[in-house]
C-alpha cells in the first residue's frame, strides 16, 4: 500500500481531507488554515468584546465622559465587521479549493482507471462501486468539498470550546461541565452519521442500480423505449424499491441511535438549565455585574456549537468515504499483466498471428470461453470468424487487442510471444471496429482522427479514410462539414443514422491503418449498413486493405464468404477452417449455417 493510501485510510478523515488539498496546492492549504483560525476565533471575539462593552457601560458614570468606551466600541466594530467577512471569504476560498480539487481528483480517477491496458476492471462490480463513491455520484457529496467542510466543522468545534473557556473565567469548573455535556450529546450523533455513511457505502451497488433506473427515464436513448412501452410507472416503482433497499440499513441505525440521543438530550438540557440558573442567581445577588451576566449567557448559547449537528457535520462523513476509494483505486489498478519491453516491429506482419492452446475464462465465471484455442491469422490476408452467439468471437477480439489476457496458452505475433511486447504499444498496432463502437460527441474530423490522435493534422489522410469508408458524401451533406459536432446534446450538433455512424467508425479504423496499425479487426462491420451499402463496401474492401492483416467477424455470410480463410468457432475451439467454397463442399457446420441463411433470404425474396 502506498504512503498516500496509508495516510488517507489510517490518518483520520480530517487529516486525509487536508492532505488531499496540501498535496494539490500548498498556497490554498495555507489560506485555508488561516481562514480556519480566523473562523474559530472571530465569533467568540465578537461576544467577548460585546460583553465587555455592556459591562463598561454598566459601570460607567452616566454623567461622566464616554471617551473611555471608544476603544471598546472600536474593538466591537472591528470584530463584528471581520465576522461579516467570513461568509464572502468562505464562498471565494471554497470555490477555489473545490474547483482545484475537482480537477485534481478527476485527474487521479481518470489516470487510475486508464492505467490497466485491458478493460476487465471496468466490468468488476467492486471497482465500479469504488469509482462511483470516489466520484460522489451516489450521494452528491464530493471529496473535493471535504477540505473546506473540515475547516468549517473544526472552526465550529473550536468556537464551542472557546465559549466554554470564557465560562471558566468565572468558575474554572463551569466550562468543563458544559464541555462534557455537549460532548456527551455530540459523540453519539457523530457515531450515528458515520454508521449511516458506512452502511450506505456498503450498499453502493444497490445505489448504482437505482441511479441506472433514473438514467433509463432521463437519457434519450432509453427514454424512447420507456415511453413507447409505458414503462414510466414501472421505472418509478423500481427506483423506489432500490432506493429503499439502499437506505433501510441507515434508517435502522437511526432508530437505534435516536433513542440514546433522546436520553442524553435530557441530561444536556438539565446541565445547561442549571448553569443558566447559576449565572442568573449570581447576578441577582450582585455577585456579578449585569454585563458579565449577559456575556456568560451569550457564550453559554455559543457553546452549543459543540453539540448541534450542522449540515457540514452531516455531509462530511459521506465526503470522506470517497477518499479511501480514490486511493484504493490508485493502488489496486495496476497493469493487469506483466508488460514486456521488446519493441513492437514496424511495418506489415511477416508471418502472421497464431493462438496456441489459448485458454480464457472471465472473472467470476465457472466456464471457459476458450479451452485450448488454436487458430492462425495469416499475414497480409483476410480471416473471417463465424459461429453461433456465445462462441467467443468478441472475446477473441479482446484477446487479440490486448484488452484481456489469456489464462493459459500464448498468442504469437510473427513468431514472438505477444506477452513480450508492451501492451499499449501493441494496441497502437491494432485497429478495431467494435460491434458496439463508440459514438464520440465531437466533430467528424475528431471522430476519425481518434484512430491515430498523434496525426490529427493529416487532413489528406482524414479525407482518404472517409472516401474509402464511403463517408465522404455524409460529410459533404453536414452543415459545417468536417467541423460538425455529432451530437444533438450540444449546440449546432447533428446526429447520424446507424449506417452513417458505421461509415465514420470504419474511416476511423482505416485512418489508424494509414498510420501504423498492422492488424485491422472488423466486428460486424456492416451490421448497420443496408444491402446496397454492404455490397458497395466489400466490393472495394480488398483494395482498401491490400497488404493489411484483416480479421472479419460477422453473421452475414455475404460478408465472410469473400475472406481468404474462414474459421468456424464452436464451444471455444476451431471446428472448421478454409475458404468459402471448400467449407460448403465439405458439408459441415459452416455449410449448414450458410444454407439456413441462404434459405431465409430466398424466402424473403419470394415474399417480396
Amino acid at each position: 500500500m502506498s504512503e498516500q493510501t496509508t495516510r488517507e485510510k489510517g490518518g483520520g478523515g480530517f487529516q486525509a481531507a487536508f492532505s488531499l488539498l496540501w498535496g494539490t496546492s500548498r498556497p490554498l492549504g495555507v489560506a485555508l488554515l488561516v481562514y480556519g483560525v480566523f473562523a474559530s476565533i472571530a465569533p467568540v471575539a465578537v461576544l467577548i468584546t460585546l460583553g465587555s462593552l455592556i459591562q463598561r457601560i454598566d459601570t460607567t458614570d452616566p454623567q461622566g465622559s464616554l471617551s473611555s468606551l471608544h476603544g471598546t466600541l472600536v474593538a466591537v466594530g472591528v470584530t463584528f465587521v471581520l465576522t461579516l467577512l467570513l461568509g464572502p471569504i468562505q464562498s471565494v476560498l471554497g470555490g477555489l479549493v473545490k474547483w482545484r480539487l475537482v480537477y485534481h481528483t478527476q485527474d487521479r480517477l481518470i489516470a487510475a482507471v486508464s492505467r490497466p491496458a485491458g478493460t476487465g476492471h471496468l466490468e468488476d462490480p467492486k471497482v465500479l462501486d469504488d469509482l462511483s463513491m470516489a466520484q460522489g455520484k451516489l450521494v452528491n457529496y464530493y471529496s473535493a468539498d471535504a477540505p473546506m467542510t473540515v475547516v468549517g466543522v473544526v472552526a465550529k468545534y473550536l468556537n464551542g470550546i472557546l465559549a466554554c473557556a470564557v465560562l471558566s473565567w468565572w468558575h474554572w469548573w463551569l466550562g468543563i461541565v458544559v464541555l462534557i455535556a455537549w460532548i456527551a450529546i455530540l459523540r453519539p450523533q457523530l457515531m450515528l452519521v458515520q454508521k449511516q455513511a458506512g452502511v450506505f457505502s456498503a450498499r453502493a451497488e444497490v445505489m448504482r442500480r437505482a441511479f441506472y433506473l433514473e438514467e433509463l427515464a432521463t437519457r434519450p436513448a432509453a427514454a424512447k423505449e420507456s415511453r413507447v412501452f409505458g414503462l414510466g410507472r414501472w421505472l418509478v416503482e423500481a427506483f423506489r424499491a432500490q432506493w429503499i433497499r439502499a437506505m433501510e440499513g441507515s434508517w435502522a441505525v437511526l432508530r437505534k441511535q435516536g433513542r440514546q440521543a433522546v436520553t442524553l438530550s435530557l441530561f444536556v438540557f438539565a446541565t445547561i438549565a442549571g448553569v443558566a440558573t447559576l449565572v442568573a442567581e449570581a447576578a441577582f445577588h450582585s455577585e456579578i455585574t449585569r454585563g458579565r451576566m449577559v456575556l456568560l449567557l451569550v457564550v453559554l448559547v455559543a457553546s452549543s456549537a459543540l453539540g448541534a449537528l450542522s449540515m457540514e457535520d452531516l455531509r462530511l462523513p459521506w465526503m470522506l468515504k470517497g477518499l479511501p476509494r480514490l486511493s484504493g483505486l490508485e493502488s489496486t489498478l495496476v497493469e493487469d499483466r506483466p508488460s514486456g519491453s521488446a519493441p513492437v516491429p514496424d511495418g506489415p506482419l511477416r508471418e502472421g498471428i497464431r493462438f496456441e492452446g489459448v485458454r480464457f475464462r472471465y472473472a467470476g465465471s465457472d466456464r471457459d470461453v476458450f479451452a485450448g484455442l488454436d487458430l492462425t491469422i495469416e499475414a497480409g490476408r483476410s480471416t473471417a470468424l463465424v459461429g453461433v452467439n456465445g462462441a467467443g468471437k468478441t472475446t477473441f477480439v479482446k484477446l487479440l487487442a490486448g484488452l484481456q489476457t489469456p489464462t493459459g496458452g500464448r498468442i504469437m505475433v510473427d513468431g514472438a510471444d505477444l506477452a513480450g511486447y508492451p501492451a499499449r504499444d501493441w494496441q497502437r498496432r491494432v485497429a478495431v471496429v467494435f460491434q458496439d463502437f463508440a459514438r464520440y460527441p465531437f466533430s467528424v474530423r475528431d471522430n476519425i482522427t481518434m484512430g491515430a490522435p498523434a496525426h490529427r493534422d493529416d487532413t489528406e489522410g482524414v479525407e482518404w479514410a472517409a472516401r474509402q469508408a464511403g463517408a465522404l458524401a455524409i460529410v459533404e451533406g453536414l452543415p459545417r462539414g468536417w467541423d460538425t459536432g455529432l451530437s444533438r446534446e450540444f449546440d449546432n450538433g447533428v446526429d447520424l443514422s446507424g449506417g452513417q455512424w458505421q461509415r465514420i467508425v470504419l474511416a476511423r479504423a482505416l485512418f489508424a491503418v494509414r498510420h501504423g496499425a498492422r492488424v485491422l479487426v472488423l466486428d460486424e462491420p456492416t451490421a448497420w449498413l443496408d444491402a446496397r451499402g454492404e455490397a458497395d463496401f466489400f466490393d472495394r474492401f480488398l483494395d482498401i486493405t491490400q497488404g493489411t492483416t484483416t480479421v472479419i467477424i460477422s453473421h452475414r455470410f455475404s460478408t465472410v464468404r469473400r475472406a481468404d480463410t474462414i474459421c468456424v468457432l464452436d464451444e471455444g475451439r476451431v471446428a472448421e477452417s478454409g475458404d468459402h467454397d471448400s467449407l460448403v463442399s465439405r458439408g459441415g457446420r459452416y455449410a449448414e449455417m450458410f444454407a439456413l441463411q441462404a434459405a431465409r433470404f430466398e424466402e424473403d425474396e419470394t415474399d417480396d
